[in-house]
């Protein structure tokens, strides 16, 4: 299938979450999904910082040139944006985002594939990673779903077990 013209560079770069306290998130997405920090914006006249993420292979180095690493975020594709307006973190009165879904329902979730969606839940649950969803559990068998620190869902699921759903279904 062909692009329409003047498509054909266009990449899916980034999806940007808004967070409440940069330090569970950063350590979650890091620690928990061990995405890498690729470079972190503080804007100081507008009071926000932007965090960028994402599954870096372990032969590559973020560039630290600054014009260079822009260019090795921006022209990746799927990049993590978690955006913190400062703040939020020691504010009582802060509520929290909406997380999309509950009412009026609109953002749903992010994926992120593994190879053992079952051995990546057992260490989920071992660090005391909520969960939204087991696998086991409700009609779609062998997928997750569980929250980060801002209640945002991320779905679990694996290629094997998706391409198994699917051909069931066929």
């Amino acid at each position: 299938m062909t692009r329409p013209t003047g498509t054909e560079s266009f990449v899916l770069n980034q999806t940007m979450l808004r967070i409440r306290d940069p330090k569970p998130s950063l350590a979650f997405y890091r620690d928990v999904l061990g995405m890498t920090l690729l470079q972190q914006l503080d804007f100081v006249d507008m009071q926000f910082s932007l965090y960028f993420l994402a599954y870096l292979a372990e032969d590559k180095e973020i560039p630290s040139d600054p014009a260079e690493r822009a260019r090795f975020i921006f022209n990746r594709e799927t990049t993590l944006e978690l955006t913190h307006n400062w703040g939020t973190e020691s504010d009582p009165g802060f509520a929290g985002y909406h997380d999309g879904n509950r009412d009026p329902r609109g953002f749903g979730h992010i994926g992120i594939s593994v190879d053992d969606v079952a051995r990546a839940c057992a260490r989920f649950e071992s660090l005391g990673i909520p969960f939204k969803k087991r696998p086991q559990d409700g009609k779609m068998k062998d997928i997750a779903f569980i929250t980060d620190p801002d209640g945002y869902w991320i779905e679990i699921l694996s290629a094997r077990g998706m391409t198994e759903s699917i051909a069931k279904r066929d």
